[in-house]
């Protein structure tokens, strides 16, 4: 008999077994009204192996020896919106307070967490190569991570369909970009210049961190809005304890540090020094 998926129920059961799993693996936290997102973004993995309930999909994940399906399954529920140069303000202060004081023979190492398709990191690469005229001289390295492996894809690729552009200004996006034309679509790949700039590494933020630090500035942002309070404090600490002696720290907009007890100093909306 073949089951039509779009009518396929979710069980508020199996639902919260696939959130505590989520949260015990990535710290995200699924409330009960995400359920229809769960749902919907599952059901690909249904189809794709042939499976007819959500039940039988979670004993496949708990059971699949490998954890390849358990990593799919965290790809597809993470949410990965991004753009370009998203919350200026972020950059705007990057460019005029922080870049000025770089020296050339001083190492700065930048961190990306959470870097989705790549928009972020090669937002900062764009606007060092912007505020810096001979960038070759200085030793500046941006280390971009996440959790989901197929996002990463997409960000060591560095090709984008013009749609995700809409935040990149004209002159920049000609100056950095390459544009192709693929299958009567037009896409824009990344100029080697910028893409030397940054390493990409699969990274689970609830797991060890292998990189020693210290970074002189970190973006952690729009990805804490996933998480619970407990695990929001836990990163802040760890954020802290990475960061350089008065080092920066971004967060989005819709995030703040004021509910979790930090030693971090107030700069400006969203953002905070060590």
């Amino acid at each position: 008999m073949v089951v039509d998926l779009m009518t396929l129920d979710l069980p508020i059961q199996t639902f919260d077994k696939i959130s505590k799993l989520v949260y015990q693996v990535a710290g995200i936290n699924l409330p009960p009204e995400k359920i229809g997102l769960v749902k919907s973004r599952l059901m690909k993995r249904l189809r794709s192996l042939n499976l007819s309930t959500f039940e039988s999909y979670l004993e496949y994940v708990n059971h699949e020896s490998s954890g390849q399906e358990l990593t799919k399954m965290i790809d597809i529920i993470t949410t990965n919106k991004t753009d370009f140069f998203r919350e200026l303000q972020h950059f705007n202060f990057m460019r005029e307070k922080i870049i000025p004081g770089f020296q050339k023979k001083q190492p700065v190492r930048i961190w990306s967490a959470g870097c989705s398709i790549g928009a972020e990191p090669y937002t900062i690469a764009i606007v060092l190569a912007e505020a810096i005229t001979d960038l070759q001289n200085y030793d500046i390295k941006i280390l971009a991570t996440d959790i989901s492996t197929e996002v990463l894809k997409t960000a060591k690729a560095g090709e984008y369909e013009a749609g995700i552009m809409e935040g990149m200004p004209d002159n920049l996006l000609k100056k950095y970009f390459f544009r192709k034309t693929d299958h009567n679509t037009i896409k824009f790949q990344v100029k080697d210049s910028i893409r030397s700039m940054i390493k990409y590494a699969n990274l689970n933020l609830m797991g060890e961190w292998p990189m020693k630090g210290p970074f002189d500035l970190i973006f952690c942002r729009n990805v804490m809005i996933y998480f619970d309070k407990h695990t929001r404090q836990v990163l802040v600490e760890r954020f802290y304890n990475l960061l350089a002696n008065e080092g920066y720290f971004f967060v989005g907009h819709s995030e703040s540090l004021t509910t979790s007890s930090h030693t971090f100093k107030y700069i400006q909306p969203a953002v905070y020094q060590k």
